[in-house]
């Protein structure tokens, strides 16, 4: 989808949680995403099998990340698939923990970081304290290349400019899109880009990158990405609080989504994942083993 008609669809969104009611409707449920890869996959695979499999009418309503946590808390949203925690989304969950219920993983081993092109030195640039040297913020432009403001990892990058003092380097806000074509730009110059990201991401597929190490740990450890749903989703709808609770994929698999989805499209990469995980799929959907 192209820029702009992300904006369009944000600001459709943020119309649509203005309206929304906070009861549920039968068979028909609403969920947040954020126009981010991983969230794409994971958020249009539960919407397919929800509505082949289940019979319900489900609505994606495109929102910034801090718009979704307030509308799932205030029972606008019904969920959103995206929670990263315990680190990432910190922020945003403490103002709703007592207004939202927890359906715990949809994968783990998630990582948010900033990340080089392999043929950067590593001798120069290994980790976050590197880019302090003079050479390198002359040969980067004094810029970090980051995503949408709203996102728990450009929150996490501005505390990392403040602990490692990199003074006269600026935190680009951009949307994923922009991220990635400013790395394409740069990769196919061999020229020097640092710029947030994380994983999982096809970007890992498509170029050779690496992150830097961050021996303060200003960016975090291992993540999970947890579901969550609002206050009464249970007593609602059931058998899609059971569905979620099962969903669990291996982050491998996200990955292979989203890198298939490159070449072809998401729900052409979705179909093919449901095709080829008969056991996990069925699994979900019945609860039967």
């Amino acid at each position: 989808m192209k820029l702009k008609h992300w904006v369009a669809a944000i600001a459709m969104g943020a119309a649509a949680l203005a309206s929304a009611p906070g009861q549920a409707q039968e068979k028909k449920i609403n969920i947040g995403w954020t126009a981010w890869s991983d969230a794409e996959a994971v958020t249009k695979l539960a919407q397919k099998l929800l509505q082949d499999r289940l019979g319900y009418k489900v609505e994606l309503t495109l929102a910034d990340i801090g718009i979704q946590y307030q509308a799932v808390a205030s029972g606008k949203l019904d969920g959103m698939l995206m929670s990263w925690q315990p680190t990432t989304h910190q922020a945003y969950l403490e103002k709703v923990r007592k207004d939202i219920d927890d359906l715990g993983p949809m994968y783990t081993r998630a990582k948010l970081g900033w990340v080089v092109p392999a043929y950067v030195p590593e001798d120069q640039v290994k980790t976050i304290e590197d880019l302090k040297k003079p050479d390198v913020q002359k040969k980067l432009g004094g810029k970090i290349q980051g995503i949408d403001p709203g996102a728990g990892l450009m929150q996490a990058s501005e505390k990392a400019i403040k602990e490692y003092k990199l003074d006269g380097y600026q935190l680009i806000s951009a949307s994923d899109a922009a991220m990635l074509a400013a790395v394409e730009r740069a990769t196919s110059r061999k020229e020097w880009i640092v710029a947030t990201s994380w994983s999982p991401h096809w970007m890992f597929a498509k170029w050779e990158l690496r992150y830097l190490e961050d021996p303060k740990r200003t960016l975090g450890g291992l993540e999970r990405v947890n579901k969550i749903v609002r206050k009464g989703f249970y007593q609602d709808h059931p058998e899609v609080y059971e569905f979620l609770n099962r969903m669990v994929l291996p982050i491998g698999d996200v990955e292979k989504i989203m890198a298939e989805a490159q070449e072809t499209s998401y729900e052409q990469a979705i179909d093919k994942y449901i095709k080829e995980n008969e056991a996990r799929v069925n699994y979900w959907v019945t609860g039967k083993l």
